[in-house]
């Protein structure tokens, strides 16, 4: 397999070992220490009570960005095909098997970072079309002269600008912070805030039969998951059907309902009826229509906050910041979904801020990937404390898993114990 990565005589090291450490060393007098610090803050101790790790000083990724110089030794992307236990049908859309783009970033000190580009059936291009604007990118990097973490983030934004190759620009931005955690020592969760090292994830029942949603709920329930989120929005009977079946499976979770843009208006509220008839109540009732439906998403919102007291979250609606602020300007939606693929690490930094001072609440999600992504995706979460629903639970669709640490899983719980970056790299040589 031919290699897409480019490589260059390796330079000084712009931050040795020793000097990385006396620089942190330097800079403890400078910053405020606390234990609920903000990612522009030095990190001095433990955010987690009980957490294993020492304590150690690591700088917020802001400042990070700003005074870490980035030398690109060597920067590649390769093929990641994974195959599923079973196809997952997922709205309209249909996938037999996981078809994303690993990225390896390697900086001139030997410090690696690791990325996923995730190719989803919904946009208009495919793995090919990734792995070639992916080739662009590391060329770029590994050619470029050596610039703080900022300046090259921002390079990459306008490399890839908007919602297109959003998923592109995510996968760099993940080995780029990945790779220069790891020449800090310092574990993303760190780096993104220090309120936690651990979460609990809810799981995925994708668009199935309701005989097939009962064995997964009752899968999941062995597990421990207590919170499932629900793929329906095909027929309103049949969605019904397979809610009274994982209900059957599974008698006290909670739920997410996701249409995928699935109803009309008029359809979401008679699901809604329905359901509350049957004395099942959803926690969540995610995109019950079309994207553009703006009007239908606030009539449904409307109705399921008042009479059922159901929040409405909004998904394939926020495509860019643009339409995020209409949500929250007209009180369209209670729950904000963002995920990776869709905005990258720096825009999930914006949008979150935006969000928080909205008042609306935070959910983030994961579709076709593996633990390199779904790793980035759950430090991040750990790190800022601040989504009230999580599903990154991806990776236990795969027919296997191809990634070595990244984080600790047991059932719903997952644990964020590496010492550097985020722990997580490929088990196969596809960099060879």
């Amino acid at each position: 397999m031919a290699s897409l990565g480019f490589c260059c005589p390796t330079n000084s090291f712009l931050f040795s070992r020793s000097s990385l450490v006396n620089h942190r060393s330097n800079l403890q007098t400078r910053f405020i220490v606390s234990s609920s610090t903000s990612s522009s803050e030095l990190v001095t101790q433990s955010a987690v009570s009980g957490s294993t790790e020492r304590p150690r000083t690591s700088l917020g990724l802001k400042n990070l960005t700003e005074i870490f110089w980035v030398d690109v030794h060597c920067a590649e992307g390769r093929p990641l095909n994974v195959g599923l236990q079973e196809p997952v049908t997922v709205g309209c859309s249909r996938l037999e098997k996981v078809e994303n783009v690993a990225v390896r970033v390697e900086l001139s000190n030997g410090c690696v970072g690791w990325g996923e580009v995730s190719v989803v059936p919904w946009v208009n291009w495919n793995q090919a079309t990734a792995l070639e604007e992916v080739r662009k990118a590391c060329e770029f990097l590994s050619q470029g002269s050596p610039v703080t973490l900022n300046l090259v983030l921002h390079q990459i934004s306008e490399m890839f600008p908007g919602s297109e190759f959003a998923s592109v620009r995510a996968g760099l931005e993940m080995a780029l912070v990945d790779a220069v955690a790891n020449s800090i020592d310092v574990p993303l969760w760190r780096l993104f805030g220090g309120v936690s090292n651990s979460l609990s994830t809810a799981a995925t029942i994708p668009t199935t039969s309701s005989a097939k949603a009962f064995d997964l709920a009752a899968k999941y329930y062995k597990l421990g998951f207590k919170t499932l989120e629900i793929k329906l929005g095909r027929n309103v009977n049949a969605d019904i059907e397979v809610l009274q079946a994982v209900r059957a499976a599974h008698p006290h979770c909670l739920f997410i309902l996701d249409a995928n843009e699935g109803y009309t208006s008029k359809e979401a509220i008679e699901v809604l009826h329905k359901l509350n008839e049957k004395g099942v109540i959803p926690t969540v009732f995610e995109q019950p229509v079309h994207r553009d439906d703006w009007r239908g998403l606030g009539d449904v919102s409307n109705v399921a906050r008042h009479k059922y007291g159901v929040s409405v979250a909004a998904d394939e609606s926020c495509r860019d910041l643009t339409d995020i602020k209409k949500l929250m300007e007209e009180n369209l939606v209670d729950v904000i979904n963002i995920k990776l693929s869709k905005f990258g690490v720096l825009g999930i930094l914006e949008i979150v801020e935006m969000v928080k001072k909205s008042g609306l609440e935070l959910m983030i999600d994961s579709v076709a990937e593996t633990r390199l992504a779904t790793g980035v995706a759950g430090h991040l979460v750990a790190g800022l404390g601040c989504f009230r629903y999580v599903n990154i639970s991806a990776p236990s669709l795969l027919s296997e898993d191809p990634v070595v640490g990244g984080y600790e899983v047991a059932g719903s719980k997952y644990k964020f114990v590496n010492s550097r970056g985020q722990g997580g790299f490929l088990k196969w040589d596809i960099f060879s």
